[in-house]
């Protein structure tokens, strides 16, 4: 489950906000202190209505 990926890479449960399962936010606060070896990535949708608005 997530609780286990997210020890394994060094976060604290306190950072995460559980989506189910398998999925969590990620609290921008657990980034203090890491040093920056990657990219941060910021993932957005929403799914439109049935009439489609908001598809743009």
């Amino acid at each position: 489950d997530i609780s286990t990926v997210a020890h394994k890479l060094g976060l604290p449960e306190v950072h995460l906000q559980h989506h189910g399962r398998d999925k969590a936010k990620v609290s921008l606060k657990a980034l203090e202190g890491r040093s920056a070896r990657g990219k941060l990535i910021l993932v957005s949708a929403i799914t439109p209505t049935p009439a489609g608005e908001g598809k743009t």
